[in-house]
């Protein structure tokens, strides 16, 4: 029993919390937001090195916000993203933009491999939107597919993306106001496929929703496709059709078009560049609904009969085709051509650089290229 005349003390403990110190600034005496700036400036060849600094560099070289402020700031370098069959198995390469003040003295045109994408059918449709690249639909073993399969270029990875509704192979496929658009690639034999048979992806919800099509729309193989004026352009073995994404309305191409479209295009300031049966670049004009031939290329480049691909690289007209190397090697060789409306109406163009991007051991094919900014 304790004494009444005892005292009791009581010690009371103060527990003082200390709170973490802020992280370190990417660049000393200098806001953030200045800093990513000044990162937004450095090309992208170096961006590795600078990925290698801290764990808060490298966060912010892979961030969305270098690419915005990179964009905002006209700092904006295209890649050239190439798909290739090599035998039976298909490999993906990049090659950086060279220098468009001093495209000769580059060091990197040089086809770099990316990782191999888990499983490529044959006949898929490609599309870039942002940093992605997004690989749509094909065949495996012969079965069409509606697997999407997508390259994020800051990471340098694969990845699945959301299904179609429906499975297909050789669609037409395009990008317009961050949206994808494919139609075609699928046989219309119920009412599933008739009501599908045009479809968009929405990278905000991460789904696809059918796009409403007229009856007598419905081809299924669709061989080009192209996107002017935020209108899809698509190709189909007897004449072709083309969708307005802002008035969500059909039409059929003109028979001008559709007679003059040989081979894998491109679209440049308007005007859509593909090759003739004669191997000359041409150029359509959507407006004047004319083919006309690019002036000033012959002497610097070949013919391009067969197996060549086309892309818009910065404004540039890019152009991949196959060459003869020695032995059984194979050369892949590109050009970038500076296009333009002469005072006259017609097209012009001026060879900018003109090299061997690749070497292969064997018998290879270009299977798609397409570009990305970043």
């Amino acid at each position: 029993m304790a004494d009444e005349n005892s005292t009791t003390t009581t010690i009371t403990t103060t527990t003082t919390t200390t709170e973490a110190p802020p992280p370190p600034l990417l660049l000393p005496n200098l806001p953030d937001d200045i800093a990513v700036q000044c990162i937004a400036r450095v090309p992208l060849s170096h961006h590795h090195s600078l990925s290698l600094v801290s764990k808060s560099w490298l966060s912010t070289i892979k961030s969305p916000l270098l690419f915005t402020t990179r964009s905002l700031l006209n700092s904006t370098q295209h890649i050239l993203y190439l798909s290739l069959r090599i035998n039976s198995s298909f490999s993906w390469y990049y090659l950086l933009r060279p220098n468009p003040n001093n495209p000769t003295t580059t060091t990197t045109k040089i086809l770099s491999p990316l990782p191999p994408i888990p499983s490529h059918p044959i006949g898929s449709s490609f599309a870039v939107l942002g940093s992605k690249i997004y690989v749509i639909g094909g065949a495996i073993n012969d079965i069409p597919s509606n697997n999407i399969w997508v390259f994020d270029c800051r990471f340098n990875k694969w990845e699945i993306g959301p299904k179609m509704r429906v499975c297909r192979e050789f669609a037409a496929a395009g990008a317009v106001n961050g949206k994808i658009y494919v139609m075609g690639g699928c046989l219309v034999d119920n009412w599933a496929r008739s009501m599908n048979w045009a479809e968009v992806f929405d990278p905000v919800s991460g789904s696809w929703a059918a796009v409403p099509s007229p009856i007598d729309v419905k081809d299924k193989w669709m061989h080009a496709s192209a996107v002017i004026h935020d209108k899809i352009y698509a190709m189909a073995d007897r004449g072709g059709v083309v969708y307005d994404v802002v008035a969500g309305e059909w039409g059929d191409v003109s028979r001008r078009l559709d007679m003059g479209w040989r081979g894998r295009a491109a679209v440049v300031d308007g005007v859509l560049y593909c090759y003739d049966y004669l191997g000359r670049i041409r150029g359509y004009d959507i407006d004047e609904d004319e083919w006309k031939e690019l002036k000033g290329v012959d002497k610097g480049l070949p013919k391009f009969l067969c197996g060549a691909t086309m892309a818009n690289v910065g404004g540039k007209l890019c152009v991949v085709w196959e060459g003869k190397g020695s032995g059984k090697e194979m050369e892949i060789m590109c050009a970038e051509i500076e296009v333009q409306k002469d005072s006259c109406g017609g097209l012009s163009g001026s060879i900018l650089w003109s090299d061997v991007i690749l070497v292969v051991p064997n018998r290879s094919s270009i299977v798609h290229c397409v570009v990305v900014g970043l």
